[in-house]
């Protein structure tokens, strides 16, 4: 089994001072592949109390404003504070690209997919409500049903032997709002319809921001970076995880396209009855086409990797298999790439 007996994950709202660049990053992604399906794209962003930096590495044949891309983004979220935006990207290395071209991995690394029957979503329990949590935040505030909510927010869910014992949830919200009201309100209209509150869930401990005030929220309160929530974008550090973030990365960079064919694998081996759980592991070396490993092993720690060596690994091939050329990851980048 790869999911120990109690364990706690979490998930955060799209106004995280984190998924705030993230998304930047991917939007900017998106951009480039709208004008450009083949545009190799490596960008990361940094916000901190009024400023923003969009840095990388961008050879394209697209025209963006990327400036213009970062500030609408943070509008979108819901942010209306005033940003300094500093951008400073070139063109990527031709070292790099002379390895790509010709269908070649974008770096090295190692990737891992996963899982199991356990939910619908093939995902750990845990794992599936947090993000449900964290995205019912989301909709609450855009939906102006508690119009107090503020962008910024994390949720987090403990369970033990399968079942919930803690959810927690921590929301942003306007000034003069008693922590009362909050918790009341956060219990009735997310926590509740959430996990189909019940008997069953009486003595399950809530905790809803448990420091009593949480007004400023986002790049006032915190710095944000792109690709700090890797264990929120996957499995919530119940499985081993390479390193590499997703987030401004077009498909030739393995981070991603690995991860996300390694998930994909997994979830075919379990879909198909080979496995209650599986994890997938591949690695790479740059500019190199095939992996350099691929395995899998199935709940019971029985090698199965002949069965995922079945699919073609190779970066282009897995780029055509998910359509990673399409311009949606920023539509993707919240409440899990899975």
């Amino acid at each position: 089994m790869f999911v120990p007996r109690t364990y706690t994950v979490e998930s955060v709202t799209s106004g995280h001072p984190d998924k705030v660049c993230d998304q930047i990053s991917d939007a900017i992604l998106d951009e480039c592949l709208k004008q450009d399906p083949f545009s190799r794209v490596a960008v990361e962003t940094f916000g901190s109390h009024g400023l923003l930096v969009v840095g990388g590495e961008i050879t394209s044949k697209a025209d963006v404003d990327y400036e213009a891309v970062a500030r609408r983004v943070y509008a979108d979220i819901g942010y209306t504070d005033e940003l300094k935006v500093i951008v400073n990207i070139v063109k990527q290395s031709p070292d790099i690209a002379q390895g790509v071209d010709t269908g070649g991995a974008g770096d090295q690394g190692i990737m891992y997919g996963y899982a199991t029957d356990e939910t619908p979503e093939f995902l750990p329990l845990g794992v599936v409500l947090a993000h449900r949590l964290a995205k019912g935040l989301e909709n609450l505030r855009r939906s102006s049903v508690l119009p107090w909510l503020r962008p910024d927010g994390k949720t987090q869910v403990t369970i033990q032997d399968g079942k919930v014992k803690t959810i927690l949830v921590s929301t942003q919200h306007s000034e003069g709002i008693e922590q009362s009201e909050i918790r009341e309100a956060i219990t009735e209209k997310l926590i509740k319809p959430t996990f189909s509150y019940s008997q069953e869930y009486e003595n399950v401990e809530i905790l809803v921001n448990p420091t009593g005030k949480f007004v400023r929220g986002g790049f006032e309160a915190d710095t944000g970076l792109t690709g700090r929530k890797i264990m929120v974008d996957t499995y919530g550090g119940l499985i081993p995880h390479g390193g590499g973030c997703f987030s401004g990365k077009d498909a030739t960079k393995v981070d991603r396209s690995g991860a996300y064919m390694a998930r994909h694998v997994a979830k075919e081996l379990v879909a198909h009855d080979k496995a209650k759980q599986c994890l997938v592991s591949v690695a790479y070396a740059i500019g190199r086409a095939e992996p350099v490993m691929v395995q899998a092993i199935n709940e019971k720690g029985q090698d199965i990797s002949a069965l995922a060596l079945a699919y073609d690994w190779r970066p282009n091939a897995i780029i055509n298999l998910l359509s990673l050329r399409q311009p949606n990851f920023r539509e993707n980048c919240c409440y899990g790439h899975f």
